[in-house]
């Protein structure tokens, strides 16, 4: 396990402990009647989708590294997607909690966009930071 992936998979934990853990607490004390049973199960969407999104930016950056910035967009398409069917499938199976759980998955997902933004922005203005260091080592 590199790194990159070793760390963001734990501030993903970290994050998925905070948004599930505190951010329900918080839900549940605000709104208990609006507050409905699956909620901790979208931030642990939201970890998995991401473990599966660093294994595939780390096997692309070992295998086509001219390649990262169209496997970082498909795996935003991606998410977008399975986020929509996920939506679409639960709002059809219960009717009565469509729309609580629509702003709190979308809050969820806005959530765990800016992070992932974050943390690859980061991560390639690093990458990017140390290949100048390197050229001017050598050079």
């Amino acid at each position: 396990m590199t790194i990159t992936k070793r760390n963001y998979l734990l501030q993903t934990a970290i994050l998925t402990l905070l948004v599930g853990g505190v951010g329900g607490w918080v839900y549940y004390s605000i709104n208990p009647h609006h507050y409905f049973g699956g909620y901790p199960l979208i931030p642990l969407f939201f970890f998995i989708f991401g473990a599966f999104m660093i294994s595939m930016v780390e096997s692309c950056r070992r295998r086509m590294p001219g390649r990262m910035l169209q496997i970082y967009l498909l795996m935003r398409v991606m998410r977008m997607l399975v986020s929509m069917i996920v939506m679409l499938t639960y709002c059809v199976a219960v009717r009565q909690e469509a729309k609580l759980f629509l702003l709190t998955f979308i809050a969820n997902y806005l959530i765990y966009l800016i992070y992932d933004s974050w943390f690859f922005f980061t991560f390639e203005a690093n990458r990017k930071l140390k290949k100048k260091k390197e050229n001017e080592t050598i050079a």
